[in-house]
């Protein structure tokens, strides 16, 4: 089954966090603002601006400048609370699917899915926030771990600004 995770964006979140949404909205996953082609220096300058934790060297191969930006993983492990009817746990796995598609679909996330087996790790969300505080924020809003059937482990990750997945 093809399905992406996401996470619902909730202006209470946003503002528990004393973040700024608005910066998000940016999109700085894409090199390309407005049709043009961003700069790096342009690039390097709006990721500070906002928040972000970034550093930047320049590739031996190709001599291209890579801006290499800290992410937040958050692992989707199976929680304390299990105990819900059929009923109740179809219902949670939608709230949760509209959750994070909503948190896609404002940014904030950039990719999740569950894990292929049935371990307690259940899957995983990439969230492109600039603090964890705002990612654990974010991630804890999400319906499974309202109810407690989800818990969540949240970890920096680094990787390079706008590198397609294979």
């Amino acid at each position: 089954m093809k399905s992406i995770y996401l996470l619902v964006l909730s202006l209470g979140v946003i503002f528990s966090c004393n973040e700024n949404p608005e910066v998000k909205a940016e999109a700085f996953d894409n090199e390309f603002t407005h049709g043009k082609k961003q700069s790096v220096a342009s690039q390097i300058a709006e990721l500070k601006a906002a928040g972000y934790q970034i550093f930047e060297y320049v590739d031996d191969k190709s001599g291209d400048t890579i801006i290499m930006q800290e992410y937040y993983m958050a692992f989707l492990k199976r929680g304390p609370n299990r105990s819900q009817s059929k009923k109740q746990t179809d219902s949670l796995q939608s709230l949760h699917m509209d959750h994070l598609g909503r948190m896609y679909e404002e940014g904030f996330a950039d990719i999740s899915g569950p894990f292929g087996d049935d371990q307690d790790v259940r899957g995983i969300t990439i969230y492109n926030v600039p603090t964890l505080r705002m990612a654990d924020s974010l991630a804890n809003l999400d319906p499974m771990v309202e109810s407690g059937r989800l818990v969540i482990e949240i970890r920096p990750w680094w990787a390079g600004k706008g590198f397609p997945l294979r």
